[in-house]
């Protein structure tokens, strides 16, 4: 039985986030795609609805949807409605498609955690949406910034933890 489970997020420009996962702990592959929009076979010219989001595959004896989470509100501003950076739009907004009832339970508690923690100047306006389909984007995306190590990304850890180690 595999420990690989996938993990669905959006927080802006999908280079900047990829590149920050890539390197954790038990993140065994990242790819960018489109998530939550209108059309099938999206592009990055025509994706409607859709945000840029990754697919986090992960080994749950090495990391956790928690854990995955919690860095994910540290590297992007989940306050600012469908904008990260200089990006404007819904293919910016902050999102998490959950596949189940537990990780849309863990979303709402993290949330909480990270609202309450007022770290962040504003509320959280991250979206919970039931994940559908993840479309991968086109191979000039993927790897972006491995690739343009100069290339634009906004993301950054911005804090430590928003969890505790016994809330882990």
């Amino acid at each position: 039985m595999s420990n690989y489970k996938k993990v669905y997020i959006a927080g802006g420009c999908f280079w900047g986030m990829e590149d920050l996962f890539r390197i954790r702990p038990g993140i065994k592959d990242t790819e960018v795609g489109y998530l939550g929009g209108e059309n099938d076979n999206p592009t990055y010219r025509n994706h409607p609805g859709h945000a840029e989001g990754l697919e986090l595959t992960y080994d749950e004896n090495e990391t956790n949807f928690r854990d995955i989470l919690d860095y994910f509100y540290r590297i992007h501003n989940p306050t600012t409605l469908d904008r990260q950076g200089n990006d404007l739009g819904s293919s910016y907004r902050s999102a998490i498609f959950f596949q189940n009832e537990e990780e849309k339970a863990i979303a709402e508690e993290i949330i909480k955690i990270v609202d309450d923690s007022n770290k962040w100047e504003g509320k959280i306006v991250t979206t919970l949406e039931p994940f559908t389909t993840f479309w991968a984007a086109e191979p000039e995306h993927q790897d972006y910034l491995l690739r343009k190590p100069d290339g634009y990304t906004c993301h950054f850890e911005r804090f430590d933890t928003f969890l505790n180690e016994t809330a882990s």
